[in-house]
């Protein structure tokens, strides 16, 4: 068994012993993603296991141990780490908790405190929680990140996006039901594997999505067009199941085909606001530099996986700076707390490239995303009366059939729309 180590704060620290020996648990926010990140994880020795989990008693683990003017993504994420700790399934000495950080005035920033004391409450004060970070805001000494784990990580990201992207063009149109899938298997947990193994560089991430594309392209489809539904808003609710009451495959029950903007978009924003920061209200010179270089390497690599796919026969999504673009029309690059104007350009991005329909998805007690989501529809409709888009609330309140019949509706004024 690890010895517990506090620092000078009284914050239980991570070590390298438990490193060799404990479990990370990784909630699952991003069900694509997530296992790509996972695998370069382990990679580099950590054990790790993504919760899978979805069922009513994590909500209610979430109300029990966190204040329920938390916002919903926050109780979620950690009513699932105290169902997983109260199954018995994991061995007390053995696990840890990682969770990320975004930084900034997002609530995000502060689900590990909040997560900490639920722990306290429930009993679990001697489990130790790992904050994944950019912004230096907690360190472990058993848990580095590295600049080749960090190379690794932005890789898996953009090869999430482009299998999410290509994947949600053949699902809901495949012959064979479950072949998307299983090609989505194979990428992750067989040939990216073994890819983050190799030594990484642009060259052959370019080989690699030539080779995806080719791959979902030989995805046997038929059928007429189906009407496309975007879906943007609030990170975590817009790619997990548990947060979104399982959307993706709703929408498809529904006859409609699901689009999801990329994660990496997401991140680029976050950098992109270090730099903002700095133009806008002054502050290190260097940090300046060091975000413009990151975030410039990033866009280079999202650039790779665009360029791919505009040679196919799929559609690609718009680029970085396209977005911001779009967004500065509405909203200045100030506008940053949460998703920040990223939210309103993903929705601007949706309707020019012909997704007029949108879902955004509302946590409960999610202030900026009220503001540049829902906030920002009538001003969107303003400029864009082909736009249909219906902001839905998910919280401990709402009712599944209410949030699934208002979509439904949505879909309905679609169809009405093309007659």
């Amino acid at each position: 068994m690890a010895k517990l180590v506090y620092d000078k704060s009284g914050r239980l620290l991570f070590t390298r012993e438990m490193k060799r020996e404990c479990t990370l648990l990784i909630p699952n926010m991003l069900p694509l993603h997530g296992e790509l990140i996972a695998n370069c994880l382990r990679l580099h020795g950590y054990k790790c296991e993504i919760l899978t989990t979805a069922h009513r008693g994590i909500q209610d683990a979430g109300l029990r141990y966190v204040h329920n003017d938390a916002c919903y993504p926050a109780l979620l994420v950690i009513g699932q780490f105290i169902d997983a700790l109260n199954s018995g399934k994991y061995e007390r000495s053995k696990t840890a908790l990682l969770i990320t950080q975004t930084g900034g005035g997002c609530r995000a920033s502060n689900y590990i405190h909040l997560l900490r004391n639920a722990l306290k409450k429930a009993g679990y004060a001697d489990i130790p929680v790992v904050s994944l970070n950019l912004s230096g805001l907690e360190r472990n000494p058993g848990f580095k990140l590295s600049l080749t784990l960090l190379q690794k990580l932005i890789y898996s990201i953009i090869y999430g996006d482009v299998l999410l992207l290509l994947s949600n063009q053949c699902r809901p149109y495949e012959v064979d039901g479950g072949s998307t899938d299983a090609l989505l298997d194979e990428w992750i947990n067989v040939k990216l594997a073994a890819e983050m193994r190799r030594s990484l560089s642009l060259k052959r991430m370019r080989r690699n999505f030539a080779l995806i594309v080719a791959d979902f392209s030989s995805v046997k489809r038929s059928g007429l067009p189906k009407t496309r539904v975007g879906v943007v808003g609030e990170i975590y609710v817009k790619y997990s199941p548990l947060g979104n009451s399982n959307l993706e495959a709703f929408l498809m029950q529904e006859g409609a085909e699901p689009v999801v903007p990329g994660l990496s978009d997401f991140l680029i924003f976050k950098i992109d606001n270090r730099d903002a920061d700095v133009t806008l209200y002054g502050g290190s010179s260097l940090k300046q530099r060091l975000a413009r270089m990151l975030k410039n390497y990033f866009i280079k690599c999202q650039d790779a996986m665009i360029e791919a796919v505009e040679r196919s026969e799929f559609r690609a999504p718009a680029r970085f700076e396209e977005i911001k673009k779009l967004a500065g029309r509405y909203l200045s690059a100030g506008n940053k707390m949460g998703e920040g104007w990223l939210l309103t350009g993903e929705m601007l991005e949706l309707i020019r490239d012909g997704t007029p329909n949108i879902v955004c998805t509302q946590p409960f007690g999610c202030l900026p995303n009220h503001i540049v989501g829902k906030g920002m529809i009538r001003a969107i409709k303003t400029d864009h009366p082909e736009a249909n888009i219906v902001a839905i609330d998910y919280d401990p309140g709402a009712t599944r059939i209410n949030q699934e019949n208002r979509i439904k509706l949505m879909l309905a004024n679609s169809r009405r729309a093309t007659v």
